[in-house]
């Protein structure tokens, strides 16, 4: 800027500078914008009658929360929510088991380059598909059940642990991994000893976190019909049957903020 420039802008207040500089083309967004908006509003088909209709399923299935009934299917609620917690307990187990090799292959300080891009390339794979999706062909593979469930889980927790530990072992303390290996010790004890320490207390808290996230999965993948909970709360759902829906729900609500609660309480005690 100018000493000019300088001088004209004394004792006026400071104003940050638009990002866009040029007014024509700044306006000339902001208009093909406000186009945009209002052309894909109006392309939106609107059934008012059955927009109408369904605020007042809506309503009714508000007020059932005011009386939920945890006892005409108390069976298959009670059967659910076991399905739901041995599918949650056995995909996360699952997952963490394999998530540690990949996630060990998918650092590129520890491992070689070949192994690195597979481990990658594995993570890249289990993240670009959503939970539902990967449902939805285990089901049409195996049928409905807790199996398709199982794997889709336990695929989503491949995915997210081996990403996350890579990148913690990208980020631990070299020093100290590195004077575990100026001692002779092999591969195996150099993992043990250099890396395992400094990567575990994470791992811990991220499997708690990870066993909160497959059990509210379990809930939604049951509605495509992998089995759990989900499958219980879909068919009360197809049957009006509001007040069970809101009992299913409320115990849905009520084991997740336990487990949150938990797995807060152990991430606090190894961290």
């Amino acid at each position: 800027m100018s000493a000019a420039a300088l001088d004209a802008r004394i004792g006026k207040p400071w104003k940050k500078p638009a990002f866009i500089r040029n007014p024509y083309l700044r306006w000339g967004l902001y208009i093909s914008a406000a186009i945009y908006i209002l052309l894909a509003v109006s392309s939106i088909e609107v059934n008012w009658a059955r927009v109408s209709e369904g605020l007042v399923r809506g309503w009714n299935f508000l007020a059932a929360f005011a009386e939920p009934d945890f006892l005409s299917r108390g069976k298959d609620i009670r059967e659910g929510m076991i399905e739901s917690v041995i599918m949650t307990v056995a995909s996360t187990v699952v997952g963490i088991l394999i998530s540690v090799p990949i996630g060990l292959g998918a650092a590129r300080n520890i491992a070689p380059l070949p192994v690195y891009l597979i481990c990658r390339g594995i993570v890249a794979l289990s993240r670009a598909l959503n939970e539902i999706i990967v449902a939805i062909l285990m089901v049409a593979i195996f049928g409905f059940g807790p199996l398709a469930g199982f794997i889709t889980l336990s695929f989503a927790t491949i995915g997210f642990l081996s990403k996350l530990l890579a990148e913690d072992i990208e980020d631990m303390d070299r020093v100290q991994a590195e004077a575990i290996k100026a001692t002779g010790s092999g591969w195996l004890q150099w993992i043990n000893y250099g890396v395992q320490p400094q990567v575990m207390p994470r791992l811990i808290g991220l499997s708690m976190y990870r066993l909160d996230i497959n059990f509210r999965e379990s809930a939604v993948l049951g509605l495509v019909g992998a089995g759990g909970i989900g499958a219980t709360l879909n068919t009360a759902f197809d049957r009006y049957e509001y007040d069970t829906a809101a009992a299913i729900l409320i115990i849905i609500i009520v084991t997740v903020m336990a487990l949150e609660y938990l797995s807060g309480i152990i991430r606090a005690r190894v961290q």
